[in-house]
């Protein structure tokens, strides 16, 4: 198993950017999909048709959002943990995902980079 972690800048508040990724149509602009979700500990989430789903763990207004997303029938949650720090340009995203299956490791994380954080760079960079 291993663990992703990657910054990206975004031009954007860190509330601007977080609540992108909290809100269901704002959710749907950046990525492009139906999406179910609701910023609530405990819920359930999906993008993609599934390609990516969890469960909500966590929610720090503007700061943190901690999710475990899901991989099949793997045992050991895949933990991600986005933090967001005011940066001179707007925002610093830490992203950070632990328990990654090796065998997905280089598929998924350039999903992530090119899908999921490259939509929501385009979206505030558009």
């Amino acid at each position: 198993m291993k663990t992703f972690k990657k910054y990206y800048y975004l031009p954007a508040s860190p509330e601007e950017v977080y609540l992108a990724l909290t809100k269901a149509q704002s959710i749907q602009l950046w990525t492009g999909a139906e999406v179910e979700f609701r910023e609530e500990a405990g819920t359930e989430f999906s993008f993609w048709d599934g390609d990516i789903s969890g469960k909500n763990l966590e929610f720090d207004y503007g700061k943190k959002i901690v999710q475990q997303w899901y991989f099949g029938e793997e045992n050991d949650p895949s933990i991600v943990t986005i933090k967001l720090h005011a940066d001179k340009k707007g925002t610093s995203l830490e992203f950070i995902q632990t328990n990654i299956p090796d065998q997905d490791y280089d598929d998924f994380t350039s999903g992530i980079n090119e899908y999921y954080l490259g939509g929501l760079q385009d979206f505030f960079e558009d």
